[in-house]
């Protein structure tokens, strides 16, 4: 039993395998949180976790309870304007403008597993596993308001995942100002805050800083998740490594504005909110109407970062990714953008693909430039019909010739976007998004079509099914190549253009789910110019996703790197592309671009029809090696190593192991070779200590407690006598370990 209640004392324990998170009713019938942690047994009260101290210049509850002072207790989900001077959790203005409420504990639910959200991905649960979810119903007698808070734990991979529902059972409209999905208060700010920031092409940096007093916090109002900050965080106690420590780690399964928050009080206790970014948001909930909030994903370890990230990819896999899609291999593919760009001609594209059919590459990608008359990034978005002075017999028949040459077929879409020089805009330019009267801010040349118009959805549903049909498409690159500007909705009356950022991405989502439906046998990857809506929302459509425009190798390092804390490497779209990088003119070695993106959904994204002899063979042999190690690479259990965010960023390491620990692949990327270096072992991870491995079929054999403890010795790339020199900088070695 997951889900302990204490009806005398009021008291909820909800357990997982190894955690305990328990809150109760408080005097004044609101919610106080007690302890989220390492797990502890189950107990009618806690004492110990219920002390209190009067403290002076403190508001207090009422005039006969002058102990009860809120803004010194923690709580489960905090009001505005009462006494606790905290962020709230919510905020509703009602219709004489108090923002005052009053939500009490009326009663609780106890259900068997997880039902799925309507018209938001949720988590689930298919398959029987020990889940319990928890409805506590909070009621605001004024105003007749409900709050259900669902709590569902899932035991097995220690995670809960909490959501809020607003109910109006009142006779008045009101206006919810801000409604995050969870908040956690916790006893002390003895924590490092664990954030994976950046921007276009170095998308999920990790920086660690320690908390201070005061509010911090990583959020996006671009509309989208957002390169910049990823809405997964860590709060991790000073001391935890990977390895080793208390971690806590939240993630919120949304796509849109987000709010990621720290607040440090002048007791240093800590008050962490998930949830839709208020600063852009506003919900008329109108009598007999409810508002979901989006779930967010609360897991705790005692064991370090690994194990947090281990614990959250069998989470994913096991409640949240479509269960078409949780073992089953990505297919290898070649996408042409960095190839040929918009200069192509079906001559050109089938050259690609008789290459690819040689190489043993899976998949040909067709990307940007097939529809419209799309010469440039100035046209064409919105008009997804073909260009016919490219592709003379159309869509469908190229589809057929690269089915025939038994190659599954892939194709772009930008479906959110739309350009002025579209015959979609001449007919419908009120679809764009924009202010009246004022200009229009371009960004990538492009606009973005208003996702909250049912008609817009519906437009590009029948748009992109008869495509998809056409070519009986085996995957389909999702993309979105600019932010939201100039908010405002033309349908939307004036009470309610601050609903537009939560019911464009509920647009997205719809027709993520029609499309997803109508195909399920499609494979869709979620792209918004590369990791700019890298997040849980997109995965439960769409499995992986680009990891980001930047292909450079040494760059990829590091995203991918920050990426695999919040997300399983299945995930990640990772391709080998040109050298010298179309990015940032970097030139590598073809091993260690492969050897980089081995470690996710593999592909290509340079013309492979001009490639060398030499080339040709090492991609052959490259594309070889994936498939027979494919599964470990996408769904090995992932341990970091070294990573390149320390000491000097010079070096980065980690080892897939597969579920038996009978066979792992690990890797060491060097940046900068070191004249006459220090003496190099790598200490290997995840192996079972009593097992005999063998490494690279050497002729020695090794125990996992060996290869674990006392590690690998590693020669230097480059001792100044062979033709090591050339492959000296950016340079990468691949172990093989197999149990013997």
């Amino acid at each position: 039993m997951a889900i302990h209640v204490d009806e005398a004392h009021q008291l909820f324990h909800l357990q997982t395998a190894t955690t305990s998170y328990i809150f109760q009713v408080l005097e004044n019938g609101q919610l106080g949180q007690l302890y989220y942690g390492s797990k502890v047994h189950v107990r009618p009260e806690y004492a110990n976790l219920t002390k209190r101290e009067l403290r002076n210049s403190m508001p207090a509850y009422s005039l006969d309870q002058p102990t009860y002072q809120i803004d010194a207790i923690k709580q489960e989900y905090a009001a505005f304007g009462t006494g606790d001077y905290h962020r709230p959790a919510y905020q509703v203005t009602q219709a004489n403008g108090s923002r005052i409420t009053d939500f009490v504990y009326d009663h609780y639910e106890v259900k068997q597993g997880k039902r799925r959200l309507t018209g938001l991905p949720s988590t689930f649960d298919d398959s029987g596993d020990d889940v319990e979810t928890l409805v506590i119903y909070l009621h605001d007698g004024l105003t007749k308001l409900e709050i259900a808070l669902n709590y569902t734990v899932f035991p097995n991979q220690d995670v809960i995942v909490r959501s809020a529902t607003f109910l109006n059972h009142g006779t008045d409209a009101v206006t919810l100002n801000s409604a995050l999905s969870g908040q956690l208060d916790l006893p002390d700010a003895d924590y490092d805050l664990v954030q994976f920031s950046g921007s276009w092409a170095r998308e999920r940096h990790l920086i660690r800083t320690h908390l201070r007093s005061g509010i911090q916090a990583i959020d996006s109002v671009r509309g989208s998740s957002s390169p910049q900050q990823n809405p997964f965080m860590m709060l991790a106690r000073p001391e935890t490594t990977v390895d080793c420590g208390g971690v806590f780690g939240f993630n919120l399964i949304y796509s849109g504005d987000f709010l990621d928050q720290v607040e440090v009080d002048h007791y240093d206790t800590s008050r962490v909110l998930i949830g839709i970014n208020p600063e852009a948001f506003a919900w008329q909930l109108m009598p007999d109407a409810s508002f979901q909030t989006p779930e967010c994903v609360f897991s705790y370890t005692a064991r370090g970062m690994n194990q947090l990230s281990q614990q959250l990819a069998q989470f994913y896999a096991a409640h949240l990714v479509n269960s078409q899609y949780v073992r089953k291999e990505r297919p290898i593919l070649v996408n042409n953008w960095e190839a040929t760009y918009f200069d192509f001609d079906e001559d050109k594209l089938l050259k690609i693909v008789r290459k690819a059919k040689e190489l043993g590459i899976e998949m040909f990608v067709l990307d940007d430039g097939w529809f419209g008359h799309r010469d440039d990034d100035h046209t064409s978005l919105g008009d997804w019909f073909v260009d016919h002075s490219k592709l003379p017999n159309g869509i469908g028949e190229f589809a057929s010739k690269v089915h025939h040459l038994g190659l599954q077929f892939g194709l772009w879409f930008e479906p959110e976007m739309v350009s002025i020089d579209s015959e979609l805009y001449r007919s419908h330019p009120e679809w764009a998004i924009h202010a009246p009267e004022r200009r229009m801010t371009p960004g990538r040349n492009q606009y973005v079509l208003d996702f909250s118009r049912q008609e817009v959805v519906d437009y590009l549903y029948d748009m992109m099914s008869k495509v998809m049909a056409d070519t009986k498409l085996d995957y389909v690159k999702w993309d979105m190549n600019r932010y939201i500007t100039e908010l405002f909705s033309t349908s939307l009356p004036v009470d309610q253009q601050l609903e537009l950022p939560h019911r464009y991405i509920l647009g997205v989502y719809q027709l993520y789910d029609r499309l997803t439906k109508a195909f399920p046998d499609v494979l869709f990857e979620s792209c918004a110019s590369g990791g700019g809506r890298f997040d849980l929302g997109m995965m439960y459509y769409a499995p992986q996703a680009w990891t980001s425009d930047d292909t450079d190798a040494v760059e990829r390092i590091k995203i991918q790197y920050g990426t695999s804390y919040g997300y399983p490497q299945s995930m990640m779209g990772a391709h080998v592309s040109v050298s010298p990088n179309e990015q940032i003119g970097r030139h590598t070695p073809l091993e260690t671009r492969a050897n980089v993106a081995f470690f996710g959904a593999f592909g290509y994204e340079l013309d492979i029809s001009k490639l060398s002899a030499a080339d040709s063979a090492t991609i052959q042999h490259q594309v070889a090696f994936y498939k027979e190690h494919r599964s470990v690479f996408q769904f090995g259990k992932l341990y970091r190593i070294t990573s390149p965010f320390e000491k000097d960023h010079n070096v980065m390491s980690w080892i897939a192991v597969d579920d038996s620990q009978s066979h792992a692949i690990a890797v060491r990327y060097q940046i900068l070779n070191r004249p006459n270096a220090a003496y190099l072992r790598l200490k290997l991870k995840g192996l079972d200590p009593n097992k005999q491995y063998r490494v690279n079929e050497g002729q020695h054999t090794y125990y996992g407690d060996e290869l674990m403890n006392a590690g690998l010795f590693l020669d230097h790339n480059f001792d100044g006598t062979t033709d090591s020199r050339k492959d000296a900088d950016f340079s990468s070695r691949l172990f093989l370990i197999d149990e013997v």
